[in-house]
């Protein structure tokens, strides 16, 4: 379901962007809870709903478990439009790092979730979204990334005090 050339991204080897990303949005968090924990539940694309705001509705075209190659469909809202884009699952290191892309629509991106232990005993959870927005997108690429860094760091929070509730 990718637009990528001849197959999507690792398997291919295509990406669908330079390395100057004209939008690359870094947001972080703590939460307190164990990284096995908070890894699981966040790289469930099931959980997606629970925690991302914006995200309406999940639909796998692969057959779960996540794991590189799983490609998943996300329907969301953002800044007032309904968006539908296919994530592929490029990079999977359980409990560490989790790495997918979409090429689909005005703005490629690809999405990264880092987890580490912090001293206190929770996790350090990072989200990061970086792409090369088309079109329209393009020009209005400063506001879009305030936007995100909004909506990330609001998502984060949501996370966090879903993980944290007793």
């Amino acid at each position: 379901m990718s637009a990528a050339p001849g197959g999507c991204g690792a398997a291919s080897g295509w990406r669908p962007y330079a390395d100057g990303m004209p939008v690359d949005v870094l947001t972080a968090i703590e939460i307190g809870r164990p990284r096995p924990e908070v890894a699981a539940f966040a790289s469930d694309p099931d959980n997606a709903t629970a925690w991302y705001q914006n995200i309406a509705s999940v639909e796998w075209r692969t057959d779960p478990p996540v794991r590189v190659g799983s490609q998943v469909t996300f329907v969301a809202r953002f800044l007032g439009r309904r968006l539908a884009y296919t994530y592929e699952l490029l990079d999977l290191v359980p409990g560490s790092r989790l790495v997918m892309s979409t090429w689909e629509g005005p703005f490629p991106m690809e999405t990264t979730y880092t987890w580490e232990d912090t001293a206190s005993g929770g996790t350090r959870m990072t989200l990061r979204n970086r792409g090369e927005p088309s079109g329209f997108s393009r020009i209005a690429s400063p506001v879009l990334e305030q936007a995100m860094r909004r909506a990330n760091t609001k998502d984060l929070v949501r996370l966090k005090q879903l993980l944290e509730r007793p």
